[in-house]
């Protein structure tokens, strides 16, 4: 096998344009690692995040960019026990997906479903774990009840509709156009919201009576954080998972007491490789049967070839709905 791949790095801080792609070492598994040729890429917002300089990798991890990958496996570490060379494979990597080869640990990889192309499979690993443990582990959201999600055409926003109305929640979505509000409603929110045009507290005040939502995932910070907690009802729980509007916010102290609300937050790439298991694990046993049956697919906006990752990077900067992969075949 050939020793050097194509993989893409960030030349230095800045806009698509400085992502390069150059030659590398081909890495080697270790022993509970699998070395996969990458068949797609997905593109995340950590990855625009890391490329502007604000998101560096975990220690130790490569600067090599991508946070998901889909692929065949094509050799196997010395304890590897689940997948062997030829299986087909969806994982999470701290780093290193926009790459023609790379390595995962078996426990955060998972087969792929029959019912998913090679491209839509690179686009559930970031998305998919972090709805997964933000919605269901940290927000413990239940049948029959109310949750909002913002940014609903987002890759974390279609993922999070599709689940939540899966396990039996009543959705509200907030988007930035009348468009993304119907794409919203397509994939199973109740409700959706025109943030640009309405005001989103009073709109959850006026369809739950008055009373609020029990869940709350939220990625834009700043004022949003007061305005969830006007938004959530009485033992609300509001769950934090990026801050696009900036990290700093004033908090409303009164309104945490006097609702008795939750606020909590999480990222996902730093997590040990065991924490990412315990989702992979849920994400098979009770998301898997979804995917064989061809519900709950990933919403791809686009795919790229690896050749063109800038402009990728730019449908990735402007106006999308869903995911946007990158392809190597």
């Amino acid at each position: 096998m050939k020793k050097k791949m194509k993989q893409v790095t960030a030349v230095q801080s800045g806009g698509p344009e400085v992502l390069r792609i150059v030659e590398g070492d081909i890495p080697v598994p270790g022993p509970r690692e699998i070395l996969v040729k990458v068949a797609g890429a997905g593109i995340n917002r950590p990855d625009v995040m890391q490329r502007m300089g604000g998101y560096p990798p975990p220690p130790g991890a490569t600067d090599v960019l991508g946070l998901e990958i889909s692929g065949k496996v094509i050799q196997a570490g010395n304890e590897v026990s689940r997948y062997t060379a030829g299986d087909a494979v969806m994982a999470l990597v701290a780093s290193g997906g926009y790459a023609e080869y790379a390595v995962v640990d078996e426990r955060n990889a998972l087969p792929v479903p029959s019912t998913m192309s090679l491209a839509q499979a690179a686009a559930v690993p970031e998305t998919f774990f972090t709805v997964w443990t933000n919605v269901f582990q940290r927000g413990g959201l239940k049948e029959g009840e109310t949750f909002l999600v913002h940014g609903g055409t987002s890759g974390i926003g279609t993922t999070a509709i599709q689940l939540a109305k899966a396990f039996g929640a009543t959705v509200i979505a907030t988007a930035g156009s009348e468009e993304k509000c119907q794409q919203c409603l397509a994939l199973g929110a109740s409700h959706a919201i025109n943030y640009k045009t309405q005001d989103y507290v009073e709109e959850v005040k006026k369809i739950t009576n008055d009373r609020g939502v029990d869940l709350i995932i939220d990625m834009v910070g700043g004022d949003y954080l007061n305005r969830n907690m006007e938004a959530a009802a009485e033992h609300g729980r509001i769950v934090q998972i990026a801050v696009m509007k900036g990290p700093e916010a004033s908090i409303n102290a009164w309104l945490l007491l006097a609702k008795k609300l939750w606020l909590t937050g999480s990222t996902l790439r730093a997590r040990s490789i065991e924490e990412k298991q315990k989702i992979a694990e849920e994400l098979e046993s009770h998301v898997m049967p979804l995917w064989n049956e061809g519900h709950c697919l990933p919403v791809i906006d686009s795919t790229f070839a690896f050749g063109d990752v800038g402009e990728a990077h730019r449908r990735m900067d402007a106006d999308h709905i869903g995911k946007i992969v990158l392809t190597f075949e």
